[in-house]
């Protein structure tokens, strides 16, 4: 039961997250292509493999969070269905160059951004093995 209160939790923040980053207008610009799910898409992407890396490989995260965060927030803040919705009204309006360059480009970004956010998570926790070990030996010299 737990668990259900995390991604509902979670699920509850991430979609207002979302809405607020869709509500966000940038200034001058006029390009067909949808920059705020662009951008909470390929964040998300990031994220989510931040953490899972983190919570999987590195330190043992509470599994409840571990689903608040990546199932919940994540799943209500990301969304490939408007991606999809987006794309298909590119297309109607015959904007075919930027439907294919919106999708090209979320799945490279998504990708590539996944790849760093596994990247750096490991690096973390090299870091937090290193310091963790540095403090061992700090401590026992003091002994």
């Amino acid at each position: 039961m737990r668990k259900y209160i995390f991604i509902g939790l979670g699920g509850f923040f991430g979609a207002i997250v979302r809405y607020l980053i869709e509500l966000m207008q940038i200034q001058g610009y006029q390009v067909a292509v949808p920059l705020n799910t662009l951008t909470i898409n390929i964040a998300g992407s990031f994220i989510l493999a931040f953490i899972l890396t983190f919570a999987l490989e590195v330190r043992e995260v509470n599994p409840d969070i571990r689903l608040g965060l990546t199932m919940g927030f994540l799943g209500a803040f990301t969304t490939f269905s408007a991606l999809c919705k987006e794309t298909v009204g590119l297309l109607q309006n015959g904007d075919y160059f930027f439907a294919i360059s919106y999708i090209t480009i979320s799945i490279i970004l998504g990708l590539g951004l996944a790849y760093v956010g596994i990247v750096l998570a490991r690096k973390a926790g090299l870091k937090l093995i290193n310091s963790k070990e540095n403090i061992t030996e700090i401590e026992s010299e003091v002994e």
